[in-house]
């Protein structure tokens, strides 16, 4: 949907609120969206430009030359990945056709559970202050509600908190007996500092119960070319998340990409790089902000909680919008305790990140004043 143009600042951003992406229409900062400014190379746009009537005038690669080419970027074999249009097609397939029982830690990446009935969605509540998920109690209650799927997204949205890998692995263990396959959501590994560590991937052929999903969208930043997959060796559950696929679920720009990412993997991981000093700063520029509970993070984002003297997270995203045309996301109608004292802002670069630290300043310092 594209919005008109709103006749004041606080129009704007009650039209923005109800928005699910094309900001780029709209004249403001973005630090709601959570994708990687430095990627990809323009010499992909060039790419891409000078087949563009090709690409537009004939039929794209069906699934088994998609998930060659992913398997060809990530070293795995193609006939344990499933590539969707964006990870959010993958989910819907799983949590709205094949999941009878799903159980997923809240606050988290919410689409999970959008795309499931209401009745097939049992939500495990991880607590404040520490937002750690404790893999004992997560699994306990996953057996309990015989959940046959149980979803960990890791680092997590929007807490930004990496789940340690060996205590996914623990995960792993503690439901194999029990029939539930354990997504892990690695959307975000590639800003954590040890990503080569704690991602799964090198552990899919030692667990027939697990399965990584990965939207491509944010590492890489090609939000609009819609690209995600998921990574198992369980050859059945594959197989019944691909019969789930229509033939030509990718178009041809985003099969372009895929055939020349691997061209980019130098230049992709200095762009991680750069996403990861930035937003080391930016923790440390938000942090200076007295009263405010900064989160340290493994993703590109970083979750805080506002002192209690401050406005609300949404009085406090509409102010940033209205006087400093920033835009963040607040957490109000997140599944936690006080949802509207928590904030979640995409690092951006160490201007703008600045920029954002110093609007966030000025404005619980006039609050507090008052």
């Amino acid at each position: 949907m594209i919005v008109p143009e709103a006749d004041n600042k606080e129009q704007q951003f009650d039209a923005i609120e109800q928005m699910h992406g094309g900001y780029w229409r709209h004249d403001f900062i973005d630090h709601a969206y959570l994708y990687n400014l430095y990627f990809p190379p323009e010499r992909f746009f060039k790419q891409l430009t000078s087949q563009i009537h090709e690409l537009v005038l004939n039929y794209p690669v069906a699934q088994n030359v998609l998930a060659g080419l992913v398997g060809t970027l990530i070293a795995q074999p193609a006939e344990q990945i499933v590539v969707g249009n964006g990870a959010a097609e993958l989910i819907k397939i799983v949590s709205g056709h094949l999941a009878k029982k799903l159980i997923i830690p809240v606050p988290s990446f919410n689409e999970y559970a959008n795309a499931a009935p209401t009745e097939n969605i049992v939500e495990f509540v991880i607590e404040a202050p520490s937002f750690q998920l404790d893999v004992d109690k997560f699994a306990a209650e996953a057996i309990r509600n015989k959940a046959d799927v149980a979803v960990v997204v890791s680092p997590n949205n929007p807490t930004s908190l990496l789940v340690p890998k060996v205590n996914l692995l623990k995960l792993l263990k503690k439901l194999a007996g029990h029939d539930c396959m354990l997504i892990v959501d690695e959307s975000f590994i590639d800003f954590a500092q040890d990503r080569d560590r704690e991602t799964l991937e090198d552990e899919i052929a030692n667990y027939p119960n697990l399965a990584i999903f990965k939207s491509m969208s944010k590492a890489y930043g090609i939000c609009g070319l819609r690209i995600g997959y998921m990574l198992t060796a369980n050859t059945l559950f594959a197989d019944q998340v691909r019969n789930g696929l229509h033939i030509w679920n990718l178009n041809g720009f985003a099969e372009m990409f895929l055939v020349h990412a691997p061209e980019y993997q130098q230049e992709f991981l200095a762009s991680c790089d750069l996403v990861r000093a930035d937003r080391d700063q930016f923790y440390q520029n938000l942090c200076s902000i007295s009263g405010f509970t900064v989160y340290r993070p493994d993703a590109n984002y970083i979750f805080c909680r506002l002192p209690d003297h401050a406005p609300s997270g949404p009085e406090v995203a509409r102010r940033l919008f209205v006087g400093h045309n920033i835009y963040i996301k607040h957490c109000q109608g997140k599944t936690m305790r006080e949802s509207d004292r928590y904030i979640r802002i995409a690092s951006r670069t160490q201007n703008e990140n600045r920029a954002v630290a110093a609007a966030l300043k000025k404005i619980v310092a006039v609050e507090k004043l008052s």
